[in-house]
């Protein structure tokens, strides 16, 4: 990929590239969904995964503040759920389902943060729904997992 090229979402394309770190916090969504079961509102599901991050080690930070810029002004601000292992950012969804337009978001979200990879989780089923998306630009040139 050049530098040039826009940035893509892709979940599968780079394979092992950060798996251990979103493999965790996809096992504690789990443990969540387990417990409270589906359909709450997001805020609940996003505080639980807090308390479960925190019994298994997981560092996380809840809604820190990032500017969003244009053209070098200040024109906003983005607060993302979670940021979790320093560099995954976290989604906390209660949706029908996760659509193009949910990955569009978690890649400007990961555009506006500079982090790499970003987890969209949607609690509003029994079974638990997620979508990872990659930053290519965040990358490099890379065209291996």
């Amino acid at each position: 990929m050049n530098f040039e090229e826009e940035p893509r979402m892709d979940a599968d394309e780079h394979g092992l590239r950060f798996e251990a770190e979103t493999s965790s916090v996809i096992s504690c969504a789990f443990e969540v969904l387990n417990t409270l079961g589906h359909g709450l509102l997001e805020k609940p599901y996003e505080n639980s995964l807090c308390v479960e991050f925190g019994l298994r080690g997981i560092p996380w930070t809840q809604q820190p503040r990032y500017d969003v810029v244009y053209k070098a002004v200040k024109v906003g601000e983005y607060v993302p759920d979670l940021i979790v292992y320093e560099f995954v950012v976290v989604d906390t969804k209660v949706i029908d389902r996760i659509t193009d337009h949910e990955l569009g978001q978690m890649l400007n979200y990961l555009k506006i943060t500079c982090h790499p990879v970003g987890l969209i989780l949607n609690f509003k089923r029994g079974r638990l729904e997620w979508k990872r998306v990659i930053n290519d630009s965040k990358l490099g040139n890379s065209n291996h997992g």
